[in-house]
């Protein structure tokens, strides 16, 4: 199953090859150089299958729990000021994504939006201290009923080029359900209140709507 983001870059990448084999074809006489031409085009072709793959996560819904958003490594866990909608100090979660992860996100709690903003910036590296206030990235908040305001921040890295966020304000959404896409390698910000109790760690592998990252109440 792919990503609907995927659909029209996959569709070029067809295109593009197919000339590119064709030329190879017409225009090199070396065999062995057709063939890797070939071989070098069905290997390119795969890599961006794998990245716009959307397979199906069965999220348990809970209240109670703030489920990862993406799929990737916990980079970051610490206290920081957020300036833009809470303007005070919240415990913030960092996963990042490999341009190999599965970059659909997913809305980590269920409830109404309350805050939907995109703001275009700079390509630093995702891992960058300051990526989470002067790159490309978009900022949601979902109140929960039991939670509360939970923000979370899509966040373009060096080779995002495009970050696409579905989520609306006043609309209801469910927990694991579709939040967005960003294309080739980013990160995530989960934000949440000071003391929430953590279900993950440093360098912990999680799954977008399945791995738990904290326990509210």
């Amino acid at each position: 199953m792919f990503h609907k983001e995927g659909y029209k870059i996959m569709g070029t990448a067809v295109i593009l090859l197919i000339i590119v084999n064709l030329l190879a074809q017409t225009f090199i006489f070396t065999y062995w150089i057709r063939v890797a031409v070939l071989i070098a085009s069905i290997l390119l072709f795969f890599l961006v299958l794998q990245f716009f793959r959307n397979p199906k996560r069965n999220t348990e819904v809970n209240d109670v729990h703030v489920i990862a958003p993406v799929d990737g490594k916990v980079v970051v866990i610490e206290e920081v000021f957020e300036k833009e909608y809470f303007k005070d100090k919240r415990l913030m979660i960092s996963v990042f994504m490999s341009p190999i992860n599965v970059h659909v996100t997913r809305h980590p709690v269920g409830g109404v939006v309350k805050y939907s903003e995109y703001h275009p910036g700079k390509y630093l590296v995702a891992w960058h201290p300051k990526a989470s206030e002067e790159n490309e990235r978009t900022t949601v908040v979902v109140e929960n009923k039991v939670s509360g305001e939970i923000l979370y921040r899509q966040i373009a890295g060096a080779l995002a080029k495009r970050i696409v966020n579905y989520a609306k304000v006043g609309e209801e959404v469910a927990q694991g359900s579709d939040s967005g896409f960003i294309k080739f390698g980013s990160r995530v910000d989960v934000f949440l209140p000071l003391g929430t109790p953590l279900e993950v760690k440093l360098n912990q592998k999680v799954k977008g709507g399945i791995s738990l990252l904290a326990t509210v109440s």
